[in-house]
């Protein structure tokens, strides 16, 4: 269950219902920072841009006076490693001397990784990132189903059943029916060696680190002429949005984060990506690492894809993809266009409000309020989800369909050419205008391509295909 709120109801137990999560009066936190503090840290869990956002509010000694009332407490040394954490700063504290060790993040409450203790103040710091890049994702009954169906199994054992130039076949399609995918997202139908390039790269993801370098060669390959659009990271504002037709004003939907940020941003997701190899869920890490990409857009251009073939990436590092095999996301994300486009916008229009910003003279935007931690600290739990239901789609539907029309496919060819002698080429062209016509082959088709078939021979060819491929 997504809880999207919390509140007391006079009544004896804690009850979870519609979203919301409603405790007893008796759990009502004491009237402080430190009660509310502790109070969200036990029920809400750690929200990182909620937490910076109040600690520049609060002066240090406030917190230190906090911690010092109960520095063997776990909520006050919880609360003492987010605070120097987030801020940067050490407070005028020494270090704990007891205290059983905690952890940063309740991993019962949200997905965290092993961690390294701090000494100073005896806690396991098990979060997945560090103050430059670090969303989070919560447990949800949800999330927690998709993680225990052990997907990557699934998919391992659908390839070691079927033959292994079957599989080797199903990759290749599979590989340019995701590149076809991504580019027809945004919209673009590029000339099919464009769609190769971005399938070769597609093909060695997991095998080169990211790194701002190979981030940009990336970009190099989406573009292909890159006279009109700026390679490398962005020099000034961006936005995703139209213009209004008759001033030019940017009609925003998301605003970027702004170019000076963008190195400390890229820095921090390089960094959370080496963190969480084999120590988060592969999914959840994809999900995190390039929605987190795309809410930053550090390209002028060439943004989707790239945040795209992170996921790719992501997967095939952890060893979640069968070997040769990529998954093809991105067509399931164009079937799921619009929950697609939902999912980005829940965050990019949550956070719209508090971003102020201005039109400049060339059509885009300049920020004029610090942002960066929006791009930071995120909940990326909804994201998760969604990209769980398209790796299910592609696991349970797409990999053992394509195989099992390769399958169905090689029985045909070789009835096919079994009667009659007919090359590879022509037999694909008999089974395309088979498939066009409902099984039929077409009054025009039986006059000019297959004018040398006779009667009995069509007949036979329409029947097995109608036993193969008619369900």
């Amino acid at each position: 269950m997504k809880i999207s709120g919390i509140c007391y109801f006079a009544r004896a137990s804690i009850v979870k219902e519609n979203g919301w999560h409603l405790l007893t009066p008796r759990h009502q936190p004491e009237n402080s920072v430190k009660g509310h503090l502790a109070f969200a840290l036990k029920y809400e869990g750690v929200d990182l841009g909620v937490l910076k956002k109040l600690f520049e509010l609060l002066e240090p000694d406030e917190i230190r006076k906090m911690v010092q009332e109960s520095i063997t407490g776990a909520y006050s040394r919880r609360i003492w490693f987010l605070y120097e954490w987030l801020m940067g700063t050490l407070l005028d504290l020494s270090d704990a001397q007891s205290g059983n060790y905690v952890h940063v993040l309740d991993p019962l409450q949200q997905l965290a990784v092993t961690g390294e203790k701090s000494k100073r103040h005896r806690v396991v710091n098990n979060l997945p990132g560090t103050p430059d890049f670090c969303p989070l994702i919560r447990r949800t009954e949800e999330l927690d189903a998709y993680i225990s169906m052990n997907l990557k199994e699934k998919a391992l054992l659908i390839s070691s059943n079927s033959p292994k130039d079957v599989v080797a076949r199903a990759a290749a399609f599979l590989l340019l029916k995701d590149s076809q995918a991504s580019f027809a997202i945004e919209n673009e139908t590029p000339p099919h060696d464009r769609i190769m390039r971005w399938g070769n790269a597609i093909r060695e993801a997991g095998k080169s680190p990211i790194t701002n370098e190979e981030l940009v060669r990336l970009q190099n390959i989406v573009i292909g002429n890159s006279r009109f659009v700026k390679i490398g990271y962005r020099d000034s504002g961006g936005f995703i949005g139209e213009h209004d037709r008759d001033s030019g004003i940017p009609i925003v939907e998301h605003i970027s984060a702004k170019n000076e940020d963008i190195d400390s941003l890229i820095r921090g997701l390089v960094a959370y990506s080496k963190k969480v190899t084999h120590q988060l869920d592969p999914v959840c890490a994809a999900t995190a690492i390039a929605f987190g990409f795309v809410y930053i857009h550090p390209f002028v251009d060439g943004n989707g894809r790239v945040h795209r073939y992170l996921i790719h990436y992501i997967l095939a590092e952890n060893g979640y993809n069968p070997p040769g095999m990529i998954f093809p996301v991105s067509s399931s994300m164009l079937h799921r266009i619009t929950e697609y486009g939902a999912v980005l916008r829940s965050y990019s229009l949550a956070i719209l409000p508090f971003i102020k910003w201005k039109a400049t003279k060339d059509y885009t935007v300049q920020v004029l309020n610090d942002t960066i931690d929006y791009y930071r600290y995120f909940d990326a739990t909804e994201h998760a989800v969604f990209l769980y239901r398209c790796v299910k789609e592609t696991i349970e539907h797409d990999l053992p369909e394509e195989a099992h029309f390769l399958v169905r496919y090689d029985t045909f060819r070789k009835t096919v050419q079994d009667g009659i002698e007919m090359p590879d080429t022509t037999v694909f062209l008999l089974y395309n205008f088979l498939s066009q016509n409902v099984g039929k082959l077409s009054k025009r088709a039986q006059e000019k391509e297959f004018h040398a078939l006779s009667q009995t021979q069509i007949d036979t060819f329409e029947q097995l295909y109608a036993q193969l491929f008619v369900e």
